[in-house]
């Protein structure tokens, strides 16, 4: 993958000799990719041209209960267009926004496209620290927040942070009070002060970079994935041609718009097919649930806490959701146990396992055939529009259930990482993507995770950067090493345990570790939520830190998180 902005994806042409099934296979490799075609087109194109032909129809309902029509949206996203242009922000630019699933999300989304600006989505609960490097990283010229959620002020927040970001040209705030300064933008001046006329639409190539959203791994800061307007579209593409999406549908959206699933599932979906959405601004199981019945929601993409309560609230109540046929599920951990439950419960609902990342989007699609229920549960999916390979450390095949690093490409992978050198690492020579998990291709095409490679913690559907933790927790001064690892959570799959030795005597406390993360500006999901203080860290001969040693002692000591 280059750096250019250009898709570096590698050719799918098959070089394998055909099985009797029509697939593309070697020992444990497959090659399921059935379509390489592309829609060459952008979501501002697709968005007026809804706006011209269907006007009046519903792009999306918001559990606030605002409904927003085609022309609604276009209107709002021309005018908010203008405004930016007005400001003199250039196509190219990028714009980034750290906002819930609100109403003003996707007007917005629309006029980056409208005025060809690269979209940087950043989830909301991220703070100082990590605002900071995602802003200066990027380069953002142009940045919209929320002014307060939950007492958290993101105005004061960015006033600290400004002064080192030389690139953060406009700060634009939505829902903005009357106390801002001249120094912020409300987001409803931005659109009333545009005035008349169409906003110019900026000429884009479809194999430009269209949104760059930036995922924790193991080297402590994030990583800037880089999709185009080709490659997210294809990612959308998959799920819809795999479960059958249509103009029936309607998908209850409540991850975030600003992760991967979120956004093209959210945002993206009723511009691109006819399938209409419904965006939640924060999960809340019941209202969830009073949503679906009163909208008769058909399909949610969504993590594994979402869906164990969502079964448990209607086991409770004795209500089936007849409505609802899909719920595909993943981020997290899912236990089969929690598949088979939702298929009992939910009268026509098949639950799937689902597996990808913001890098290889929806590389499997579930199994969502009545006749195979136990594939579903205990299976990650069956490989859908991806070619997959299971390898040793030496790279090479290690053939079918066998345990391997799972290495993946197609049409909807990245177009790669922002950084060459994390491209050296992530790709092999000829372009599959190595997740870092290891898993097993079986027979049935399904991929089996095992294990993770990446030094990686999943609380709720969230990557969470070990390393980052432990560079806060090591600046106490009673700890000589830290490591952090995940630990299992009854509610979101995995929290995080911090494992340390002591340069002395004296003792850090958990309570000690969570204010020093605040002082530092860590998010809250991220502060350690279990201690344990050892003599010695288990090590290998390299002096490597043997984390898969230390979760195997949390789950032979029985820790849950809660």
């Amino acid at each position: 993958c280059d750096d250019s902005g250009r898709n570096g994806a590698p050719s799918y042409a098959p070089s394998r000799d055909k099985n009797t099934n029509g697939e593309y296979q070697t020992g444990g490799s497959v090659n399921l990719i059935t379509d390489t075609s592309f829609r060459d087109t952008t979501l501002a194109a697709l968005a007026q041209e809804r706006a011209s032909s269907r006007p009046d129809d519903t792009a999306l309902l918001f559990d606030s209960g605002v409904r927003l029509s085609f022309s609604e949206v276009w209107h709002q996203a021309n005018q908010l267009a203008k405004g930016i242009q007005q400001l003199g922000v250039k196509p190219g630019a990028t714009l980034t926004f750290q906002l819930p699933n609100i109403p003003e999300s996707v007007p917005l989304a629309i006029a980056a496209s409208i005025c060809g600006l690269v979209i940087n989505p950043v989830v909301p609960i991220y703070r100082g620290k990590e605002l900071e490097f995602i802003l200066g990283d990027a380069k953002t010229e142009i940045l919209f927040i929320p002014h307060r959620i939950r007492g958290f002020d993101y105005v004061d927040m960015i006033r600290e942070l400004r002064s080192g970001l030389p690139h953060l040209r406009h700060v634009v705030c939505c829902g903005g009070e009357d106390d801002l300064t001249e120094d912020v933008l409300r987001f409803e001046d931005l659109m009333t002060q545009a005035g008349a006329g169409l906003a110019d639409i900026a000429s884009v190539d479809p194999d430009d970079t269209k949104v760059v959203l930036y995922t924790s791994g193991t080297t402590g800061n994030p990583k800037a994935v880089r999709h185009s307007h080709n490659t997210l579209a294809k990612a959308m593409d998959n799920g819809v041609i795999a479960w059958g999406l249509n103009e029936r549908d309607m998908m209850l959206m409540p991850s975030p718009v600003t992760h991967v699933t979120g956004y093209v599932n959210g945002i993206e979906l009723p511009f691109f097919t006819d399938t209409k959405v419904l965006l939640m601004e924060s999960w809340v199981v019941n209202r969830a649930v009073e949503l679906i019945e009163t909208h008769h929601a058909t399909t949610c993409v969504s993590a594994t806490p979402f869906l164990r309560e969502l079964v448990d609230a209607c086991r409770d109540q004795g209500k089936d959701l007849p409505s609802f046929r899909l719920f595909a599920c993943g981020g997290a951990a899912v236990p089969s146990a929690l598949i088979y439950d939702a298929n009992e419960v939910l009268a026509n609902c098949r639950a799937v396992r689902v597996y990808g990342s913001t890098e290889v989007p929806l590389v499997t699609v579930g199994f969502v055939a009545n006749d195979e229920p136990h594939l579903a549960a205990e299976t990650d999916g069956r490989v859908f529009n991806y070619e997959v390979k299971i390898c040793g450390d030496d790279g090479q095949d290690v053939g079918r259930n066998t345990d391997g690093e799972i290495w993946v490409r197609g049409p909807a992978m990245m177009q790669g990482y922002r950084d060459a050198e994390q491209n050296a690492d992530a790709f092999s020579e000829e372009g599959f993507f190595k997740t870092g998990d290891i898993g097993q291709l079986l027979d049935s095409e399904a991929i089996v995770i095992t294990d993770r490679k990446k030094d990686i913690i999943i609380r709720g559907g969230e990557n969470l950067s070990a390393r980052e933790i432990e560079e806060i927790v090591l600046l106490h001064p009673a700890v000589a090493e830290a490591a952090a690892v995940s630990a299992p959570h009854e509610r979101l799959g995995e929290g995080v345990a911090v494992f340390v030795t002591l340069y002395g005597d004296e003792k850090p406390t958990l309570a000690s570790l969570t204010e020093l993360c605040a002082e530092h500006q860590l998010a809250r999901q991220k502060w350690p939520q279990w201690l344990s203080v050892v003599t010695e860290m288990p090590k290998t001969p390299s002096g490597k830190i043997q984390k898969a040693t230390l979760r195997a002692q949390l789950k032979e000591q029985g820790v849950q998180l809660s």
